[in-house]
């Protein structure tokens, strides 16, 4: 038995494994995109500042992902590793798509600036590694995800993934919310309002137990508690699917078209709209939830 050169101390296939290459590139392409605008690209305002929190945020955790996995500190972590690696992966995949989308939208011009060409250039650049570094999250979020008859983290079904979609889409309809929504006009806004965050808050403390590997310690089954949840979170946004476009865009309470002198940007009918749309897409998804929750119960035991 000879003396140990560090091997059984290291896990190479952190960095060799598809799943592990795929995290080096994410790491590659957020170092490359938040360099390029850093060094000329430049961003300004609210959404620059997202895309380069996103950018930064998502490059942060996957060097400590991928130092974790290399060293195998991860084992000495109070976290359940699987759950906390594939909720991340979700997550950064959303931020990144939606980094991706904002930083040309708000930043890319076809033309050149007046003081030369060169600021453009890097921030096309910038954009084409914003894209990149989505489809390396996506490949990774499709490279752990539950596969049939496999047993994996809770967070890399399709249950659990949908749980980070949700609790986005809810960020999504708060933003929206808080620019001038007027959501204080009514009750039944008022309502819309409270089903919105208390569905959002308890997908939240799904994930946290689910990441921190707590659910062992709670006094009710939490798979099952999850699927009835799950059940009140569809009538619940069944509810304000019905109640937030007829106190909106009803002629009676709202304005079924945009006013014409609403600036643009600051239009309370805009965020509104914004709002009933991720209002039905959050329903959706926790119908495909119920759905996928319903049949992984009871198929899985026939």
């Amino acid at each position: 038995m000879g003396t140990s050169t560090g091997g059984p101390y290291l896990n190479t296939a952190a960095v060799t494994s598809p799943v592990g290459i795929a995290r080096l590139l994410q790491m590659t392409f957020g170092c490359a995109t938040f360099s390029l605008v850093a060094h000329q690209g430049g961003f300004s305002a609210a959404y620059g500042t997202f895309c380069m929190f996103v950018w930064t945020f998502c490059f942060a955790v996957t060097v400590f992902i991928i130092a974790c996995e290399f060293t195998r500190l991860h084992s000495c972590l109070s976290l359940s590793w699987g759950n906390f690696t594939a909720a991340f992966a979700m997550l950064a995949t959303l931020m990144s798509v939606t980094a991706a989308v904002i930083y040309p939208l708000y930043f890319v011009q076809a033309g050149c600036y007046p003081i030369g060409c060169q600021v453009r250039d890097f921030r096309i650049a910038a954009s084409v590694f914003a894209g990149l570094l989505f489809l390396a999250y996506a490949a990774e979020v499709f490279l752990t995800r539950a596969k049939p008859g496999q047993v994996t983290s809770y967070m890399a079904t399709v249950s659990g993934l949908l749980k980070i979609v949700q609790a986005f889409v809810a960020c999504i309809i708060f933003g929206a919310l808080v620019n001038d929504s007027q959501y204080g006009k009514y009750v039944a806004t008022q309502w819309c309002v409270a089903v919105y965050s208390f569905c959002f808050v308890v997908t939240v403390v799904v994930v946290a137990f689910s990441v921190t590997g707590k659910t062992a310690l709670l006094w009710f089954p939490f798979e099952r508690s999850v699927v009835i949840y799950t059940f009140g979170a569809v009538l619940l946004y069944a509810s304000a699917a019905v109640i937030w476009p007829v106190f909106c865009f009803d002629s009676k309470y709202g304005s079924p078209r945009r006013p014409g002198l609403c600036a643009k940007g600051k239009c309370p009918w805009d965020s509104q709209l914004v709002i009933a749309i991720f209002t039905y897409v959050n329903l959706l998804l926790y119908v495909l939830d119920l759905a996928y929750s319903q049949r992984i119960r009871f198929v899985s035991h026939i």
